[in-house]
């Protein structure tokens, strides 16, 4: 029963079908398709940040600080990378690194090593708190994706992510013909 009254409801609230609908209505001659795609993407992007936020800023920390943290966790023992091997860990920009170190160091969850073979060069390890802290946050973080993606099966959810791969490389594809 409360299944059906949230899919009844967000049926009833789907802004994206309301706007492609104008759209038809107002310009018919224009092709809507992209709309029902990126929109739909945008706001279920939208709803997905302000969820995975919320237990990240609970434990005092921004997204970044959660991304440097999983990219040292990821890094496997002694859970060590560089300023530039995090830039290039996937999620976190180059630009913002050093903040987002001194931040986590400050808060006492990363220490700063020099290399013991070549002093110019700088590690971020974790500290004992830092990785208590990120492996029950990241457990708390895919707890959470698991409840949103309830409302797909298995078969769903490894079908869209492929699409979303394939997605993916079409955006790229379009941002290196422009």
């Amino acid at each position: 029963m409360a299944k059906n009254a949230a899919s009844a409801s967000a049926k009833r609230q789907d802004a994206v079908a309301s706007i492609v609908e104008d759209w038809r209505r107002e310009r018919p001659d224009l092709d809507t398709a992209p709309l029902e795609v990126f929109g739909r993407l945008h706001r279920a992007f939208l709803r997905y940040s302000a969820a995975i936020s919320r237990p990240v800023e609970r434990e005092g920390l921004s997204m970044a600080g959660f991304d440097v943290l999983t990219a040292l966790r990821r890094a496997g023992a002694p859970f060590r990378r560089t300023a530039g091997e995090l830039a290039d860990s996937g999620l976190i920009s180059s630009a913002g690194v050093t903040l987002r170190i001194d931040r986590l160091e400050k808060d006492g969850l990363i220490l700063r090593e020099r290399d013991a073979q070549d002093r110019r060069v700088v590690h971020s390890r974790l500290t004992d708190e830092g990785l208590s802290t990120i492996d029950k946050l990241f457990a708390e973080h895919l707890d959470n994706e698991r409840r949103m993606l309830a409302g797909l099966t298995p078969a769903e959810c490894r079908q869209l992510a492929r699409l979303l791969e394939k997605l993916e490389r079409s955006v790229l594809a379009a941002q290196e013909d422009a």
